[in-house]
């Protein structure tokens, strides 16, 4: 298939650039093979069954946004970061502007008691070493920096203080992401403890986000795209609580493109088993899917690769519609935006 199959025009003026308060009374496309409806988010106890489980990845966002000073004599210049992933005893790999003008170990300072050595490049990343602890690099982390919001948000308006609980998941555990998923950004405590009334079950999963999810699919043919990779888990638990609603008829709902991609990459032996590790896993049509029966998801940027596996979810023809439709009715697209519950 070509990258133009998955392309449509979206009109600037629907991107969201905050989210719906509160977060339950988000829109919510409902859709099926052959029917739509139109609800809110708050309306999902009534569409789901006693006995449907959602899968929650309860990735932790950092904030990994930063901006520091390196000194050369008496020359300060400034140095912007991403912080991408951690490698373990304080290394970390970061996107860095400028990255060809750092010196193997020159100093930055990101203000906040949060300092870093510049230990060279891989593939067009930085390696910065933090000389704290795990507990002081993360109270460190939390003074100097930012919410890493997506690109096309920061590119309408800065991140700021009410992005450090937006931008987060009220089940947020493990740190370690660098986007939010967030479909599950529209749940909130009253909404799970209806879902919990109603017999809705619940799993939590880890797939930590990385920056990655935003890179543009710079080919034609999509057949030769590299997804990165991100690092999730699936425990024992977890994957006996998703067996146990498959063999009781239930369905299996992961809430986010990333917990269904994590889900997938743990069953593609056949069934389902616990699973640690990085996955790559790249779903565009005729995936065979193994485990999850529908999807929760916001809508995404044209071209991109969440595009191309909703597609292989629903058929690309009944995407078009799908989208035809969010757009006719001004549902509010991307991170922020409203929510679909798709059921092929």
């Amino acid at each position: 298939m070509r990258l133009s199959d998955f392309d449509f025009d979206l009109p600037q003026g629907l991107i969201a650039t905050r989210p719906a308060r509160p977060r339950s009374s988000a829109r919510l496309l409902v859709a099926g093979p052959d029917r739509i409806d139109d609800l809110r988010v708050l309306d999902l106890p009534a569409v789901l069954r006693p006995g449907d489980r959602l899968v929650l990845n309860d990735t932790r966002v950092i904030p990994a946004r930063l901006e520091g000073t390196r000194r050369r004599g008496e020359a300060v210049a400034r140095i912007a970061a991403t912080l991408l992933s951690d490698r373990g005893e304080g290394l970390w790999t970061a996107l860095l502007k400028p990255l060809r003008k750092l010196r193997e170990g020159e100093a930055i300072d990101f203000g906040g008691g949060l300092s870093a050595t510049f230990e060279g490049a891989e593939a067009g990343q930085g390696l910065l070493r933090f000389a704290l602890s795990p507990d002081a690099f993360a109270e460190a982390l939390a003074r100097a920096g930012r919410m890493p919001l997506p690109p096309y948000i920061e590119a309408l308006r800065p991140a700021d203080d009410h992005d450090c609980e937006d931008y987060q998941t009220v089940w947020a555990a493990r740190a370690g992401a660098v986007a939010a998923p967030t479909a599950s950004l529209h749940f909130d405590e009253p909404l799970l403890a209806a879902l919990r009334a109603r017999g809705v079950d619940f799993t939590h999963v880890t797939l930590h986000v990385g920056a990655g999810t935003f890179l543009p699919v710079k080919v034609d043919d999509i057949a030769e795209h590299r997804m990165h990779a991100e690092w999730g888990e699936v425990t024992g638990e977890a994957a006996a609580e998703i067996a146990a609603t498959r063999r009781a008829g239930g369905r299996v709902i992961p809430v986010g493109t990333t917990a269904l991609r994590l889900i997938e990459s743990a069953a593609r032996g056949g069934d389902l088993r616990p699973w640690r590790g990085e996955t790559d896993i790249f779903i565009t049509p005729g995936f065979e899917f193994r485990v999850a029966d529908g999807l929760m998801t916001n809508f995404h940027l044209p071209r991109s690769t969440l595009m191309m596996l909703v597609s292989a979810l629903m058929g690309l023809d009944r995407v078009r519609a799908i989208y035809a439709h969010a757009i006719a009715e001004r549902y509010r697209f991307f991170s922020y935006g409203d929510a679909s519950l798709l059921l092929p």
